[in-house]
């Protein structure tokens, strides 16, 4: 099996520092993914997937970038203090420099709300990268409002007298007010960036999907994007495996099936 490098450091960004790993075959480099993490408390149940996927696209012969974004793991700042824009600043300044090197193609690879962050990007940039999705989040108000339903949730089992509906939440957020929700302060610069995101075309993209054993389906969510990208003269290619939806799951899991499937994408969006 081919042998793999990390390298672990602070990536000097616009915005101060990132902490930054890099994971990479020991030979021929054929292009580089850049990750774009999920959002809040799904990024820490994923990591364990992530790492396992990254070492498997190194030992394929790809340079994986993994950031964390401000406010986030080992990065500067806390959560609190992060907003949409900051996301954006330092997903930019991770594709930059992994150009600057000359380790091209640089091909996208996001996990739930990171399709959010490449979308946007993308959106912006003058050249479009093309992006690996593993489960994407398609609309960020709908995602942020399950993101508040856990505040509800846990008041409704508390004895306090101060229960929150995600409605009442949002409305404090939108007045400029920092809600606590799961251990994560959220300030109201990244919910409003949350809110009006929308994964609007799946052009240049993979998207893989995990499902049931009993139910290989795309969601209507990624199907209706599928045919919208479609309609505006786009393809997208889409794959559904087994696999249990490690980033929510009440135990650490790992969803194996995604690896070969995500090699052959990573194959394909590499001739993009």
């Amino acid at each position: 099996m081919p042998a793999v490098e990390r390298e672990a450091f602070f990536l000097d960004t616009p915005g101060g520092a990132r902490f930054t790993l890099v994971t990479r075959p020991t030979g021929a480099i054929r292009g580089s993914i850049v990750f774009i993490p999920p959002f809040a408390e799904e990024l820490n149940k994923s990591r364990r997937m992530c790492a396992l996927a990254a070492d498997a696209f190194a030992r394929d012969g790809w340079q994986v970038v993994q950031l964390d974004l401000f406010g986030t793991g080992d990065s500067p700042g806390d959560f609190g203090e992060a907003t949409w824009a900051h996301w954006i600043e330092d997903l930019d300044a991770t594709v930059r420099w992994v150009e600057t090197r000359g380790q091209q193609p640089v091909i996208l690879w996001a996990l739930r709300a990171g399709a959010l962050l490449a979308g946007e990007w993308n959106a912006r940039a003058a050249i479009a990268r093309p992006c690996l999705m593993w489960q994407p989040v398609t609309n960020g108000k709908q995602h942020l409002t399950q993101f508040l339903r856990l505040k509800s949730a846990a008041d409704m089992l508390s004895e306090s007298d101060a229960k929150s509906t995600p409605r009442e939440l949002a409305e404090a957020l939108a007045a400029g007010e920092a809600v606590e929700v799961a251990g994560y302060f959220l300030n109201p610069a990244l919910a409003s960036g949350m809110t009006a995101a929308k994964l609007e075309t799946l052009d240049r993209a993979h998207v893989i999907e995990l499902a049931g054993e009993d139910r290989l389906n795309l969601s209507p969510a990624v199907s209706r994007l599928v045919e919208k990208t479609a309609a505006g003269g786009a393809s997208a290619k889409t794959a559904v495996v087994a696999g249990p939806a490690f980033w929510q799951t009440l135990e650490i899991e790992v969803a194996p099936n995604l690896m070969p499937a995500s090699l052959d994408a990573l194959a394909g969006l590499k001739q993009a």
